[in-house]
């Protein structure tokens, strides 16, 4: 760097093209580059640019305007050398030499920074790449850029809106989840009361699978609350051809959301989420052994209890327990005979995994319809409870063998990226901002400065 500044100086009498193309900005030269004490006392690289001198036009009345001499604006530039960058700007001034106009005009340039800004328009882009793709905090990149919070918000939130606005990001919509999360854990007062508003949101995540088959899972939206009108009012402010391309929209067990693809997607095929299909069955399971452990020891299980040490591999799959686990789940059914009736559960349990992870989809279609035709009449209550939900369930049951295995499973993925930047973040006080944050680093937004 001392190089640099020294090749600036030997440079004075014109400008240098060597130091030009080192800061990079197109349309601009360098005259002057300097350290100064920036922001809480950190060493700050300040570089001068100006641009050649011109003639210029009244924007007004078109006459040839003389020079009105220079403004400098300092702006926030892209770190570099290990140090916050300050860009200051000589601005070219003119003024309109007729007596009946007298405009005065400033000269802009917005492949360096838009009127107004604070960052320049790199760092503007830069600060959108390193959230999306290196995980990055707001605060953590204001220390980056020797600037404020607020000051890099301001630059990137109204690039992010622009790029949610656009409604192109939802043409090809073929499968379409739904899901709900938690966004803050605090009260729930209304947002003009000075809360957060709902803690759930619903979120919409594009489960298009591209040539090859694959699933490429991208947010499409948050909205406030977890109802089916939430679901359904999203859905109305689509156009037709969106809800018209819909083919396939996959769900969790939530009678609200079926409601509102029933209505609002009349084409689409809805589909039971295979995972919480399979979470049913397993919570079935833990209900009959608790109940069992209460009837046979009148209490809770304790360390030592039979059933107690086995409600872990009674999660299990049958196919992922080692030959130790095998003989603790056996020891533990014979210790007494009212226990089959956790060995059945857990069988059944077993039923629904089969027929999801069955290399064949009409074998596992066989062994669903299987189930719900026998687990509504088991005598275990807990396992006819299960069926009976199941078969309310049916189409959208059977439709998961009828869709290429078509399932919410990149709805969660989206999920655990919205979790991950939420704790980067430390949580979030404005919906707003989250929404715009995690459209970003989930949704997929194209833009030429983000390739």
């Amino acid at each position: 760097m001392s190089d640099l500044i020294a090749c600036v100086a030997a440079c004075s009498s014109g400008y240098c093209g060597r130091c030009d193309l080192l800061v990079g900005l197109d349309g601009v030269h360098v005259t002057a580059v300097r350290e100064v004490t920036g922001r809480w006392g950190r060493r700050t690289l300040e570089v001068v640019i100006e641009s050649a001198p011109v003639r210029a036009g009244c924007p007004v009345c078109g006459a040839v305007s003389p020079s009105h001499g220079r403004r400098a604006v300092a702006l926030v530039d892209t770190p570099a050398f290990g140090r916050p960058v300050t860009v200051v700007w000589r601005k070219r001034t003119w003024r309109c030499p007729m007596d009946v106009c007298g405009a005065s005009f400033t000269e802009q340039n917005d492949e360096i920074a838009s009127a107004r800004a604070l960052l320049t328009t790199r760092a503007a882009w830069w600060a959108i790449g390193q959230i999306r793709r290196e995980h990055a905090s707001v605060q953590g990149i204001a220390r980056q850029l020797g600037c404020s919070w607020k000051t890099v918000w301001a630059a990137v939130k109204p690039l992010l809106q622009a790029m949610a606005g656009d409604e192109s990001r939802f043409d090809g919509v073929t499968s379409l989840g739904v899901d709900e999360h938690i966004w803050h854990h605090r009260s729930t007062r209304p947002i003009e009361d000075g809360g957060r508003g709902p803690k759930e949101l619903t979120g919409m995540v594009d489960l298009t699978r591209d040539r090859t088959g694959k699933v490429r899972a991208r947010l499409l939206d948050l909205v406030p609350g977890r109802s089916g009108k939430a679901y359904a009012d999203w859905l109305k402010e689509r156009n037709e051809a969106f809800r018209a391309g819909v083919q396939v929209a996959t769900l969790d067990p939530f009678r609200g959301y079926k409601n509102a693809i029933d209505d609002e997607l009349e084409d689409a095929i809805a589909v039971l989420d295979a995972f919480h299909v399979v979470k049913l069955g397993t919570q079935a399971v833990d209900e009959v052994r608790r109940r069992v452990q209460q009837e046979t020891s009148g209490r809770r299980g304790r360390t030592g209890d039979p059933l107690y040490g086995i409600q872990n591999i009674l999660r299990c799959g049958r196919d992922k327990l080692t030959d130790r686990q095998r003989a603790r789940l056996h020891r533990a059914i014979l210790a007494d005979e009212r226990h089959d009736e956790v060995h059945i559960a857990w069988q059944c349990a077993q039923q629904l995994r089969d027929a999801f992870a069955n290399q064949h989809l009409h074998a596992g279609r066989k062994i669903a319809e299987k189930i719900l035709a026998s687990f509504p009449t088991c005598p275990i209550l807990e396992i006819a409870r299960l069926g009976r939900t199941l078969r309310q369930w049916k189409a959208a049951f059977l439709a998961y063998f009828d869709t290429d295995r078509s399932s919410n499973g990149g709805t969660e993925a989206i999920n655990g990226l919205i979790e991950l930047h939420r704790r980067i973040a430390r949580g979030f006080r404005n919906r707003d901002n989250y929404r715009l944050r995690m459209l970003l680093i989930a949704g997929g937004l194209t833009h030429p400065h983000l390739k």
